[in-house]
């Protein structure tokens, strides 16, 4: 069990993950939630390091150790697709069933949208590698609780600041994240992982939200 770690600590070293694997690109991106960007934070590349997905699976652990408690929740649900490689890896970590939410239910064999065993009444805790709009982790939220699953949290790494937190707040779930993008910029902008022009860029897009 890793030792009890602070948060600024582990926000400094995903930041440095965050330069070391290329995760933020710039140029003009369409989001999941249909919001047009001026820069991308692509988590799925982190699993094709293996010391750098260690090191942010140990992230996730202390993360909901401190933020939401083993005790507090049953299951673990990833949202595809980004989010499963991170949820599988937690759900393994605090030895919790996995499932996870299709984007849209199956039109053959057993017609399910969620994959996996829930019972009514199970406690959930969503995972997810960033959130934006939040929309992923309502609709997700949504599934579960049609089928009877109680969810009151979810886990990201990285929150882009764009409304996610309020939104989630409105369907009466709590957002945990590593990090806030503002965050992440200032210390990619002083380590010299982003330009002046780079970092405002983001920012900017943080106001307009």
């Amino acid at each position: 069990m890793p030792e009890k770690m602070t948060y600024k600590p582990k926000r400094y070293e995903l930041c440095k993950i965050l330069h070391k694997t290329g995760a933020i690109k710039f140029g003009v991106f369409k989001l999941t939630s249909g919001k047009i960007s001026p820069y991308y934070i692509d988590l799925r590349i982190i699993p094709s390091f293996p010391d750098a997905f260690q090191e942010v699976c140990v992230f996730y652990r202390t993360l909901i150790q401190e933020k939401v408690g083993a005790e507090n929740f049953e299951r673990v649900a990833g949202i595809p697709v980004a989010g499963i490689p991170f949820a599988s890896l937690v759900a393994y970590q605090f030895r919790k069933p996995f499932l996870y939410i299709r984007k849209e239910e199956k039109l053959h064999g057993r017609r399910k949208r969620i994959e996996g065993i829930l019972a009514p009444g199970d406690k959930i805790l969503l995972v997810d590698d960033l959130v934006t709009s939040g929309l992923s982790l309502k609709s997700a939220a949504e599934a579960l609780r049609a089928e009877g699953g109680v969810v009151s949290d979810a886990v990201v790494l990285l929150d882009r600041e764009e409304g996610g937190r309020e939104n989630l707040a409105k369907a009466n779930i709590r957002l945990h994240s590593l990090v806030r993008v503002s965050e992440a910029v200032n210390v990619l902008y002083d380590i010299g992982a982003l330009d002046e022009m780079q970092r405002d860029t983001i920012l900017k897009q943080i106001k307009r939200k």
